[in-house]
């Protein structure tokens, strides 16, 4: 009975720690016994079928655009583009901007806050051209050239797939739709994407710069406990080897699940979501409820056991199959081969900007990341430190635009 409790309760602590990455109020996230504004299981409800341009952008006055890119291993994926700010403009002028979102995430993560806070918004009124990209297996990213959502084959990749295929056929799309080079910024996941491809000398030279926020290249030191006995358990494996290819934590089942143990005696589901992320600022409820209406999305099952690697072995490679074979198979030698951070070019314009509370991108591994690039030239690396922030506060926090959105906007204007 223990064992059995055991997996239970890591079970569930991988599927609050996969959603942790995108919100951390205390108070009413993760709680089905008391709610907050009307929060609770009704905020996991289904979003509208409108797509993000008509219910999240239009709304709020701007224009917008919907697209789709094809990657090279047939997902279709789906873009959103704001051409000008609310007071107008001349559109195709403009610099343009790649916003990529983090684990479970999609582009609304940009969108949360009201038009003067969010970024997407905010880089729109300062003259930009923003581009919302959404990874592949979101709800706005379901089309494939042959699968569908339904056949296991359409959930086999991990965030190697992302680098591989998503992140240049985006790039790629957004430059030649523009005619210009591009900035990009990435949060959480999407800074995992960009260093990694970074490394490989992919993208290079379609971008100005790129900025990184909760930047994610070193997962072995984070603080959170509970992601940690979660990686240690090999919970994301087990949920694999049983066949379950697609996570998805809006579904029935998970959220049956998370109501039946947090119902429990004794059990306090209030501060899961704390434990993972770090605690968070400067969120306030209204900004949560938005992110329960939309969010989290699905991912690979295969990508969180890709993710628990990282965790385990504190080294960035790609996908490690268990055994010399499988990995010579795929990959010409017997074990995965490493991202090598250092090879990122020394004059890349980048923005790193990180918080003292973030348990997922921890201060340490953060570290580690801006030690491989010690070398980087002095004038294209501005690295910022906020000592108080957390992993969500970074798309989520009222006071975000001030201390982190203007620094990058500034940054982009020199670039």
């Amino acid at each position: 009975m223990k064992v059995a409790n055991s997996v239970i309760t890591c079970t569930i602590i991988l599927l609050v720690l996969l959603c942790g990455s995108a919100a951390g109020n205390r108070k009413a996230l993760f709680s089905f016994k008391a709610q907050e504004n009307g929060v609770g299981m009704v905020a996991m409800a289904p979003s509208s079928d409108e797509g993000i341009c008509k219910s999240m952008v239009e709304t709020q006055g701007y224009q917008c655009e919907e697209h789709t890119v094809t990657t090279k291993d047939g997902y279709i994926l789906g873009i959103q583009r704001i051409p000008m700010g609310r007071s107008g403009g001349t559109p195709g002028t403009r610099p343009p901007v790649l916003l990529q979102h983090g684990l479970l995430m999609d582009a609304i993560t940009w969108l949360l806050l009201p038009p003067e806070q969010s970024l997407a918004f905010v880089l729109s009124d300062n003259g930009y051209d923003v581009w919302l990209v959404n990874s592949r297996g979101t709800k706005y990213s379901q089309g494939h050239t042959s699968l569908t959502p339904n056949d296991p084959a359409y959930w086999d990749w991990s965030w190697d797939e992302l680098v591989a295929y998503d992140l240049p056929a985006t790039i790629q799309y957004v430059h030649d739709q523009t005619g210009q080079n591009l900035h990009y910024v990435g949060h959480s996941q999407g800074t995992l994407m960009a260093l990694a491809a970074f490394s490989k000398g992919e993208v290079l030279n379609m971008l100005r710069s790129a900025a990184l926020l909760c930047p994610i290249a070193y997962m072995g030191q984070l603080t959170s406990p509970l992601a940690k006995d979660a990686a240690d358990s090999f919970v994301a494996e087990t949920v694999y080897w049983l066949g379950l290819d697609e996570f998805d934590p809006r579904g029935e089942a998970v959220v049956k699940l998370l109501k039946d143990i947090c119902s429990k005696p004794g059990v306090d589901c209030t501060n899961l979501l704390t434990s993972f992320t770090g605690q968070n600022c400067c969120l306030n409820s209204s900004v949560v409820n938005i992110f329960l209406d939309h969010e989290p999305q699905p991912s690979a099952t295969k990508n969180m056991v890709h993710l628990a690697q990282m965790i385990r072995q504190g080294t960035i490679t790609m996908y490690d199959y268990g055994n010399a074979v499988e990995n010579t198979q795929h990959y010409g030698q017997p074990t995965p081969p490493a991202y090598d951070m250092t090879s990122i070019p020394n004059d890349l314009p980048l923005f790193v900007s990180y918080g003292g509370e973030d348990a997922l991108a921890d201060v340490n591994d953060v570290k580690l990341l801006l030690g491989s690039l010690k070398d980087h030239d002095g004038d294209k690396l501005v690295v910022q430190y906020r000592d108080d922030y957390a992993h969500a506060d970074y798309v989520m926090a009222d006071n975000a635009k001030q201390v982190v959105y203007d620094p990058l906007i500034a940054f982009f204007r020199l670039q």
